[in-house]
């Protein structure tokens, strides 16, 4: 679902706030945004998309724990490289597309919020 949206300018900056904020905060930053915008009737892509990287984060979050069990056996340490550099191209991707309008979909989230 990549179509482009008629959103407006505060419902594509929440959009990209959202994507980018779960690099820094990890799933709080999509939480309070999604939270806030869903209970407005203009919000529905920045609703659609803070959900998305609500989603996505809390699979990240998941990702890391399984990281840091297995540092016992030290593929853990190289692991969380390989997560945290994920995370970083995929908010940015996710970010970028919701800044021109279009719906993005992260490739692997564990669809937890729906």
């Amino acid at each position: 679902m990549n179509d482009v949206t008629t959103s407006n300018s505060d419902d594509r900056t929440m959009a990209i706030l959202a994507h980018i904020g779960g690099l820094f905060t990890s799933w709080v930053a999509p939480l309070i945004i999604y939270l806030i915008k869903k209970s407005e009737p203009d919000g529905a892509f920045a609703t659609d998309q803070a959900k998305e990287a609500l989603n996505f984060q809390l699979t990240i979050f998941i990702a890391y724990f399984v990281c840091a069990v297995l540092t016992v056996i030290l593929i853990g340490i190289l692991l969380f490289w390989v997560v945290g550099l994920v995370n970083l191209v995929l908010c940015i991707v996710a970010a970028v597309k919701a800044s021109n309008g279009e719906h993005y979909r992260y490739p692997f989230a564990i669809r937890l919020i729906k």
